[in-house]
């Protein structure tokens, strides 16, 4: 087993499944099963369509995010870093599963931003989400900015839009300067996200996956593994902990 001093970690939706919420390229992830629900992801769409608006705005109602708790995995990933190895925890997933669960929010790298925020289109207003969604279930279908009538959306990445250069930064930061990178729930398949596995080895580091089904970045990894994440990254995160005492 390695001895890692350093460990940067991204995940990605597979690491909230057990919590309920899906993902979305599973075998049965949300785009999996609605080829069209990925198609209403783009900003563009969002944009012009007061319709995908309006679903949109009903699907964050009702989305799992707010029944959900974290589970053992990202309980997994508290112990890391209350051991002092973890170097960074990097995200794809709006949940903020991983702050309610114990880390460290200086730790944790949003690069999708969070579900948890709404943000206006035209003035960068940041909003709680829960205020928006009271207007929404008090009958506001498609609800304007309060301070500029702008259009609102959650505060998270459609495609289309760029991530914020200062969190991917952070986040490349946080690749290029650890000795282990892992990937956790994480298809490898959505760029920039995806290459920060090519990164961290392009530094020198040891790349370890966890994930169901086989991803682009597998052939580069030490050790690849395609068990239950549920079970399997609490037993790594052990091995590692015992591996640098």
């Amino acid at each position: 087993m390695y001895e890692p001093t350093s460990v940067s970690v991204l995940t990605g939706a597979g690491i909230s499944t057990d919590s309920g919420i899906p993902d979305y390229r599973g075998p049965q992830g949300v785009w999996t099963r609605n080829p069209a629900a990925e198609a209403n992801a783009t900003i563009d769409r969002y944009l012009a369509d007061p319709e995908v608006r309006r679903a949109s705005w009903q699907a964050r109602l009702v989305h799992p995010a707010w029944d959900a708790r974290p589970n053992a995995a990202h309980g997994a990933l508290v112990d890391l870093e209350r051991a002092g190895l973890l170097r960074a925890l990097i995200t794809q997933n709006i949940d903020e599963l991983h702050q309610r669960a114990g880390s460290a929010p200086e730790k944790v790298i949003e690069l999708h931003g969070t579900l948890h925020r709404a943000e206006c289109l035209s003035c960068d207003l940041i909003t709680p989400m829960s205020e928006v969604l009271a207007r929404v279930a008090a009958g506001e279908a498609d609800p304007p900015c309060p301070r500029c009538g702008g259009l609102q959306k959650s505060n998270t990445i459609s495609f289309g839009q760029s991530l914020k250069p200062e969190v991917l930064g952070a986040a490349l930061d946080a690749a290029r300067s650890c000795d282990l990178f892992v990937a956790v729930g994480t298809s490898l398949t959505v760029h920039p996200a995806a290459g920060l596995c090519g990164e961290a080895l392009d530094a020198g580091a040891r790349l370890v996956i966890v994930n169901a089904a086989p991803t682009p970045y597998d052939p580069y990894a030490d050790q690849v593994i395609h068990e239950p994440i549920g079970e399997a990254l609490p037993a790594l995160v052990k091995e590692l902990i015992d591996a640098a005492r």
